[in-house]
């Protein structure tokens, strides 16, 4: 009986999505190239990639898309990165930061990418040594951030702009700010060659346990109700244009996950755990992994208006040629899966 009630939830999913599709000037027609031979999508071996992480190891994208859709995953270290790969048609679809999707869509002149749904919220701060106190310890010290643009080196530039200081993307100024990946950042934190990061999960615990260092701002604190977009999933419009079947399958899948890292926590991490050392060929203490885990929220709501806000703040930056990412988001199949799961709509506005 379970099996014939999903099967009618997929088929009014699937009716909805090609009426929605034809509607949708966005998105054009639905696609005619009926199943694509795969999907290619990326993500980061970070907790707040976690959606990704755990619909690859339950195998929930693969039992999605079908057996005519083959599942090609591709690791990337942060946003920026991912984007490229995304606009030189590497990859279909990919988890990714909010400011990496806001300069994808705006260096193609709003015509390449479509945000179709959120992932994640929380789980960034700036993590420091114990000789920095306050703001005011900051002046003349280094800093990392995962890649020069990419979400949390914009929200360390505009947070410390906040407390009066000026930075450059060259790493000069009153504070120096480095780019940098993460396992560098760690490394460098623990021998003293940075006094601190902004960093996702789970490197800003990781930098806690393993660096001894502390929190000196969680993002969480300087949002609305805490909550801030931390990774959306953005596809090629090109490719939900022609596949919107497979985009509402990745969807589909995707809410399995995130149903799965609300109901099954202690599974969830361990799956996490063994993807990360998967692909790290290293496996994060259960102390980390846990005490990470109560910073992030896993939700399919993009929470657009903090991503509106990380524009504003990108373009005030310089790092951002534009602002404005009116249509940036592309909603309408995801709506369709969480109606007929009997659940709320999302906004892009």
């Amino acid at each position: 009986m379970k099996a014939v009630k999903y099967s009618v939830a997929r088929l009014g999913v699937a009716l909805t999505v090609l009426i929605l599709a034809a509607a949708c000037g966005a998105s054009g027609t639905a696609g005619t190239g009926g199943a694509p031979a795969e999907l290619r999508l990326g993500f980061y071996a970070n907790l707040t990639h976690a959606s990704a992480l755990v619909g690859v190891k339950e195998g929930f994208f693969a039992q999605a898309l079908g057996s005519q859709t083959a599942l090609k995953t591709n690791v990337f270290n942060a946003g920026p990165d991912a984007v490229t790969a995304l606009l030189s048609n590497s990859i279909d679809a990919t988890y990714v930061g909010p400011n990496p999707a806001i300069n994808a869509f705006i260096q193609s002149h709003g015509q390449a990418i479509r945000i179709i749904s959120g992932a994640t919220s929380g789980g960034a701060s700036l993590v420091v040594n114990d000789s920095i106190k306050n703001a005011g310890d900051l002046k003349g010290r280094s800093l990392a951030s995962p890649q020069l643009g990419n979400t949390q080196d914009v929200a360390l530039r505009w947070w410390l702009k906040t407390q009066g200081y000026q930075t450059n993307a060259n790493g000069g100024g009153d504070v120096k700010i480095l780019p940098q990946d993460n396992a560098t950042t760690l490394t460098a934190f623990k021998s003293g060659h940075i006094d601190g990061a902004w960093v996702p999960e789970p490197w800003a615990t990781r930098l806690v346990i393993e660096g001894k260092g502390h929190v000196l701002v969680d993002e969480r604190s300087l949002w609305p109700n805490g909550q801030f977009v931390t990774t959306v999933l953005v596809v090629r419009t090109d490719f939900m244009t022609r596949y919107p079947t497979a985009v509402q399958h990745l969807l589909e899948a995707q809410m399995k996950a995130n149903d799965f890292l609300i109901q099954s926590p202690a599974q969830a991490r361990q799956d996490v755990n063994d993807q990360i050392a998967s692909i790290t060929s290293k496996r994060l203490a259960d102390g980390v992994i846990s005490a990470a885990w109560s910073n992030l929220t896993f939700t399919m709501d993009p929470i657009a208006s903090s991503l509106k806000t990380s524009a504003d703040h990108a373009y005030q930056l310089g790092l951002l040629k534009d602002q404005n990412v009116a249509g940036i988001y592309d909603l309408h199949i995801l709506n369709a899966v969480l109606q007929v799961a009997g659940r709320p709509e999302v906004s892009g506005a």
